[in-house]
């Protein structure tokens, strides 16, 4: 028999959140295999099963929290015989009830009827317990409480159901009944899938409102009254919508971005490159490239390299802000932003890049992005950094005004790159005109930080060695 614990995430990380278990009780699970999805406040990531064997017991169903360390799952030898263990035997929904697992003597059973059903016990703190000796008494029935629009909430419903707290809030938020869920989980145990299943399938069922924020009206002119304030009007799903829950990372992505624009005085620069310099590098070398490396030669890795080389020079560029100072780095750690398949985004860091080369800057970007799509990242792989690329590019962007990467005081957006007429000058000094691989580059920088004449002259050398470094020697 072998314990599956919460592993260490990063140095910083004390929890994760189940998200997903890809194997039930009684299921054979092979080392290697992945066994669960975990997600913390940095990272969603897949953790493999140490050992080889059958799933006896989940503890930690999908939707809880468990802190670093603690039991989540129970691994045998043998298969489990006879059924599945009483207490993680998925809810039947053919029999009337879950079967739990008996309580301490000193614990009166808890209900777990609907609200229909005779009164449960009133809980004191977690509604699957009860914590004083005469709570075992039915208490006399109260009424529902209104949700934040006036719609009562099914709270009675709620109470004796097995659900973590954050599923009961999706319950309450959307007010559902939870003796229409059937639950999934461990011992009857209703979770977050669960829940999301019964919103997709009432899909057309109003949501409950949260309250709406309010706005400020301008000031009326002198000697009039003010207008009374009115408050937005909170959205609403309707016929034909489709309500979605955030996961995770859209949650995680929102606070960090919300929180950036209130922390970070935003400024931008922008400035156009003439890539024709880097492109005829990449057609000599496109094939071989591919060939010997697995993967597209792409602009991304020549701009990485620009900057890395510009930041030497520009050095308060690659920083971060502390109370009230700024915290100059003297290495390069690199983070790009990596698109998943448009279910969110990550920005995992090359650390140390101003170590590298372009070769290895190119391989270490497809090592990340790799890892990243494949939920193979640690913590570590996505903190630490010191200063991010966003790549639109390759979706023909014209211009993109990313938001800082917090705790960083600049972020460099690498847009479209297309065949352009532009004026060349030739030895001589004379002009003429030709067709270039032209695309802009645009960095959105911390104001607290540095000043405009300080970010331009920052992308100047970037410009610069973009057009003019000898790309096949450093190839």
């Amino acid at each position: 028999m072998a314990e599956i614990r919460m592993p260490q995430l990063g140095e910083s990380v004390t929890e994760g959140t189940i998200t997903k278990w890809f194997k039930a009780v009684g299921d054979h699970v092979a080392e290697d295999e992945v066994l669960f999805e975990v997600s913390t406040d940095k990272v969603d990531s897949e953790v493999p099963s140490p050992v080889s064997g059958y799933v006896a017991e989940i503890r930690v169903p999908e939707g809880e929290t468990a802190e670093v360390g603690a039991v989540l799952a129970v691994v045998t030898d043998a298969p489990v015989g006879g059924g599945q263990p009483d207490a993680q035997a998925p809810a039947s929904t053919e029999t009337s009830a879950p079967t739990l697992p008996a309580p301490p003597a000193s614990t009166p059973p808890v209900s777990d009827r609907p609200a229909a059903a005779p009164p449960v016990p009133e809980p004191q703190a977690e509604p699957a317990e009860a914590t004083t000796a005469g709570a075992g008494v039915p208490a006399a029935a109260e009424p529902a409480p209104a949700g934040p629009d006036g719609t009562p909430r099914p709270a009675d419903a709620t109470r004796g159901r097995l659900m973590s707290p954050l599923v009961r809030q999706l319950v309450h938020d959307y007010g559902l009944d939870v003796t229409q869920i059937t639950p999934t989980g461990p011992g009857g145990r209703i979770t977050r899938a669960d829940v999301e299943r019964e919103i997709n399938a009432r899909g057309a069922t109003r949501r409950v409102a949260r309250p709406a924020p309010t706005t400020t009206p301008a000031a009326p002119p002198v000697g009039q009254d003010a207008p009374p304030r009115r408050a937005a009007p909170a959205p609403r799903s309707g016929t034909g919508d489709t309500v979605e829950p955030l996961n995770n990372i859209r949650r995680r992505t929102a606070e960090h971005m919300v929180a950036s624009k209130s922390t970070s005085p935003h400024a931008y620069t922008v400035v156009e490159v003439d890539y024709e310099n880097v492109e005829r590098v990449r057609r000599a070398h496109r094939d071989e490239w591919k060939a010997t490396e697995g993967f597209s030669l792409t602009y991304l890795p020549f701009v990485a390299r620009a900057v890395i080389d510009a930041l030497a020079e520009f050095p308060h560029i690659n920083a971060t802000v502390g109370d009230g100072e700024l915290i100059v780095h003297n290495y390069v750690n690199l983070a790009i932003a990596v698109d998943l398949d448009f279910e969110g985004l990550l920005a995992p860091v090359i650390h140390e890049a101003d170590d590298l080369r372009l070769r290895a800057i190119a391989r270490a970007i497809n090592d990340l992005a790799t890892r990243a799509r494949t939920k193979k990242l640690s913590v570590d792989d996505i903190t630490g950094g010191t200063f991010t690329l966003s790549n639109s590019g390759s979706f023909g962007s014209y211009l993109v005004l990313p938001i800082i990467n917090q705790p960083q005081v600049a972020i460099l957006s690498t847009d479209g790159v297309s065949r352009k007429p532009v004026v060349v000058t030739a030895e001589d000094g004379t002009e003429a005109i030709a067709i270039h691989s032209v695309g802009l580059l645009a960095m959105s920088w911390d104001h607290r930080a540095f000043d405009g004449a300080y970010a331009a002259a920052f992308l100047a050398a970037v410009k610069e060695v973009i057009e003019t470094r000898d790309w096949e020697a450093e190839l």
